[in-house]
């Protein structure tokens, strides 16, 4: 079992196999793959989608990895906002038509549910499937809660996968809303104060 110690703030070396590591770990994810239901699709467009989603952690040091980039998670601090324009051109030139006019109402309800005031942002947290079950999840989730803690600021995320939110439940993460519009599955936004 790997200990909090082993967390890294991952550098730009390592930045493509942490992007597959979560490209991994999303692989059955309900919300990634009704955008890509084609595996060819999938990991084609994936990796460019982690990174204008969560990219910008690399640039800011809060992209945290476990030893052998078994499990990563990236966070952007407050302040940093997802690569917009990239998001814009990743969905206009890989969703299947049908389906583009609810990805853009889902996003703008995204956008509606970020709290107002500073908070930390967590686009994808994920392990290599083949490390699921380790609790590699919950040693990344309470090293970057530590540190919101020490700030005293607000955690954020959405979560795309319903099997999910009982794990950020047991982080303190509490369900905000609800989006569910079309024909995109459900997601979650929650929030969690610092404590």
């Amino acid at each position: 079992m790997l200990a909090e110690s082993e967390i890294t703030c991952a550098n730009a070396n390592v930045r493509t196999s942490i992007v597959w590591t979560i490209v991994l770990g999303f692989a059955a994810d309900p919300l990634m793959r009704w955008s890509w239901p084609d595996v060819r699709q999938y990991l084609r467009n994936m990796p460019n989608f982690v990174n204008a989603c969560g990219g910008r952690a690399f640039d800011h040091g809060t992209a945290y990895v476990t030893g052998g980039i078994r499990a990563a998670a990236l966070w952007l601090p407050p302040g940093v906002q997802q690569d917009e324009s990239a998001l814009d051109e990743i969905m206009a030139l890989s969703l299947n038509p049908e389906i583009i006019d609810d990805m853009a109402l889902l996003r703008h309800e995204m956008a509606e549910h970020r709290p107002p005031e500073p908070h930390w942002y967590l686009p994808f947290i994920a392990a290599d499937p083949k490390w699921v079950g380790h609790g590699l999840g919950t040693l990344l989730m309470k090293y970057a809660l530590h540190r919101c803690d020490e700030q005293g600021i607000t955690a954020y995320l959405e979560s795309s996968n319903p099997e999910h939110i009982p794990f950020y439940r047991n982080h303190g993460f509490k369900i905000i809303a609800r989006i569910q519009h079309g024909s995109p599955p459900p997601l979650t936004p929650m929030l969690r104060a610092a404590k």
